[in-house]
């Protein structure tokens, strides 16, 4: 199997990769693809040793999220969990959590990061804050909604980009970004917020985008990983990350952003590794195989992947599973 091969369920917890370059990945089996059966259940998080020196296990909780663990610390990013149905985004859905199945599913953290703060990225952060006392990294936006949802001032981290935090065995890069854009070059619920609203957020409409950003995290000696919620940014801002690993949001079929994905490799000087994210259904259970949404381009990112930055290996991930990469 060549580096630049889409690594799907099928074999991620067996052999190790032959020759696999700067990041090999334990148990990838040859001949997995992006449409390989994803019928095999997710690895039981019990089963799982904890990582060793140099290594961080990155678990997918869809969507663009991520629990990441390494150097014995855990760091959330964007944990929608609870997956509920929208009627097709309507704004006046009701919030909701499943506080067992979050429990289930994201350790210990030591830290959460929010991308923005439509639902699909925010919904259960309120709760993974208040009941597990941890900090949260966000735009004043997010904090304000936070204030308003019950959490408390001290556990708030305002950030805008640009920011290089150190949270002692494990570093944090902010990075000003942008929101992916539909046909119309409109996006659902954009805005921002100066201040906490006098309510707390009830519906997925009551939660704003409230500017974008990404993140870049190391944990301990591991590889770092470029995290990103939405299909856009802007050059400048990711000029010289060079992360060793990129999470990759896959942009809408309306392509409305100018040559999203060449931009975007050049930008991050063509990383080694290659995650596509934000495009399953993010209203499919966790618990379940993901789903293609096909509104979103995953074979647009990975074919121009492949085209643009041959050496790149890509790994297609999957619900839950464990990917424990190294530097």
């Amino acid at each position: 199997m060549n580096d630049n091969t889409v690594v799907g369920r099928r074999g991620l917890l067996r052999t190790a990769v032959a020759g696999a370059a700067l990041l090999p990945v334990a148990g990838v089996g040859a001949g997995a693809a992006v449409g390989a059966s994803a019928g095999v259940a997710a690895a039981a998080e019990t089963d799982e040793p904890a990582p060793t020196g140099g290594e961080t296990v990155y678990r997918w909780l869809g969507n663009s999220g991520w629990r990441i663990e390494g150097n014995g610390k855990t760091v959330l990013f964007d944990p929608y969990i609870t997956r509920y149905p929208t009627n097709d985004f309507d704004p006046k859905t009701k919030l909701a959590v499943a506080p067992d199945l979050i429990d289930q599913h994201i350790g210990k953290p030591d830290l959460v990061l929010v991308s923005h703060c439509h639902w699909d990225h925010f919904n259960d952060v309120p709760y993974i804050a208040k009941h597990h006392g941890v900090q949260v990294v966000g735009t004043a936006t997010a904090c304000h909604l936070l204030r308003a949802m019950g959490v408390k001032p001290e556990q708030l981290i305002v950030v805008k980009g640009g920011e290089y935090l150190d949270f002692g065995g494990f570093t944090v890069q902010v990075v000003a970004s942008l929101h992916s854009r539909n046909a119309k070059h409109q996006f659902w619920v954009p805005g921002t917020l100066t201040g906490p609203p006098a309510t707390a957020p009830r519906t997925i409409g009551d939660l704003p985008e409230g500017d974008t950003l990404a993140f870049q995290v190391r944990l301990g000696d591991g590889p770092s990983a470029l995290l990103t919620g939405a299909a856009d940014f802007s050059e400048q801002h990711y000029a010289g990350l060079k992360p060793d690993i990129a999470m990759l949001s896959a942009e809408t079929n309306a392509h409305s952003v100018h040559r999203y994905v060449p931009r975007l490799l050049k930008a991050l000087d063509h990383p080694r590794t290659v995650i596509p994210v934000h495009w399953d259904s993010f209203e499919t259970p966790l618990t379940e195989p993901a789903v293609h949404d096909t509104g979103m381009d995953l074979d647009g990112l990975i074919n121009q992947t492949r085209e643009l930055s041959p050496q790149t290996r890509l790994i297609r991930p999957e619900h839950l599973t464990p990917l424990r990469l190294r530097a």
